[in-house]
């Protein structure tokens, strides 16, 4: 009894030192901004977190005047600067920020960091009816985020003349640290081919990546699901990658995984997570270290609520440990939690940056997590 009572109180005291963390980073309004979503952090090895969103100037809709901003802080997500415009597309679209550090160049040997984004010159819809179009840039910046270089346009490399739509993940992508491939930077993708379907079977889920620290880009090979939508990956033990996307079909109620051994030039036991529910939204991974890695999404399969915090100890083939950010009772349906992405803070502690009330915030909270 008194082992459970014990346990008991350390649970209450980490949820507690949990929600002391809490800090609204974007709120609607402000900024002059009606709007902010989608998500995606990063570290440095100062320690320095860059918080990066689309400040959506006119409304909450995907496609309007969005502009990329960032956020940082130095004191491990209590406090976050002013903003900072990063990319401004004029009145169109600038989203799907996807920032990477680049630590394995010998030139930057204190890290060059990318953000990679789209642009757009229509809607979802339209640009999937062949319409409009999409396009694939990056930034970089070499002194943690306070300037950032020219951006570059790499769609001709990176997006096929016949793909329609087209997505980095929304959130951070990744580099390969160890194995054949060390130094690789890959970021998952979606893309749309042929007339849009009412099931989404259009939409596929892929990556590309760099092997020369952004001088060219690859294309990766998809993942073979039809409906795979919004991916992000992860680097594993043995340098592998762990792959997850969004089922845009919404015919199960789970996240797809696959794992790839050659860099993500191809992919092996693609297939649908039973363990890992989702309502049809976005999620992040994350390798901690070793065969530690993290996941976050609303583990839900009705809404957008109940955004867990996953611990894997195991490469991502099971998930021993689970923890609630943020979940209510809402019998209106309303999206409690949304979009999030997470950060290593330190060795006991992820950061995770996500969107909650229906959309009027974009939260940072501090999970300490025990080592297994």
């Amino acid at each position: 009894m008194a082992k459970f009572f014990v346990s008991f109180l350390l649970t209450l005291m980490l949820a507690a030192f949990a929600a002391a963390q809490e800090t609204a980073v974007f709120e609607s309004g402000k900024g002059g901004a009606a709007n902010y979503r989608i998500p995606a952090i990063v570290g440095l090895r100062s320690g320095k977190l860059l918080a990066f969103a689309e400040a959506r100037r006119n409304d909450a809709g995907d496609f309007g005047n969005n502009d990329i901003v960032l956020k940082t802080s130095s004191d491990n997500g209590k406090t976050w600067s002013e903003q900072t415009i990063i990319v401004d597309n004029g009145t169109l679209q600038a989203s799907n920020s996807a920032p990477v550090v680049d630590e394995l160049d010998p030139r930057y040997p204190k890290g060059r960091i990318f953000l990679f984004y789209n642009t757009g010159d229509r809607t979802e819809r339209e640009v999937r009816e062949g319409k409009g179009t999409r396009e694939v840039w990056y930034k970089t910046s070499t002194d943690e985020g306070r300037t950032w270089s020219e951006a570059v346009n790499i769609t001709s490399q990176v997006k096929l003349p016949e793909w329609r739509a087209f997505a980095n993940t929304p959130g951070h992508a990744m580099q390969l640290t160890k194995g054949k491939y060390r130094g690789r930077i890959f970021v998952p993708i979606n893309y749309s081919k042929g007339e849009p379907q009412r099931d989404f079977t259009d939409y596929m889920a892929a990556g590309f990546y760099s092997d020369d620290h952004g001088k060219t880009f690859h294309i990766a090979d998809d993942i073979g699901i039809a409906g795979s939508n919004e991916a992000t990956a992860a680097e594993t033990s043995n340098g592998d990658i762990l792959f997850n996307a969004r089922n845009q079909r919404g015919d199960q109620k789970y996240r797809i995984t696959a794992r790839s051994s050659d860099g993500g030039k191809s992919w092996i036991d693609a297939g649908f997570d039973e363990n890992l529910p989702d309502p049809v939204c976005q999620g992040s991974l994350l390798h901690l270290k070793g065969k530690v890695i993290a996941f976050v999404n609303n583990a839900d399969q009705k809404d957008r609520n109940n955004l867990t915090l996953r611990i894997s100890y195991d490469n991502g083939k099971t998930w021993k440990k689970s923890i609630l950010i943020e979940g209510v009772n809402d019998p209106k349906g309303r999206d409690v939690t949304a979009y999030s992405d997470i950060v290593q803070v330190n060795s006991r502690t992820i950061g995770v940056l996500y969107e909650r009330d229906d959309y009027k915030q974009i939260v940072f909270k501090a999970v300490v997590f025990a080592r297994e």
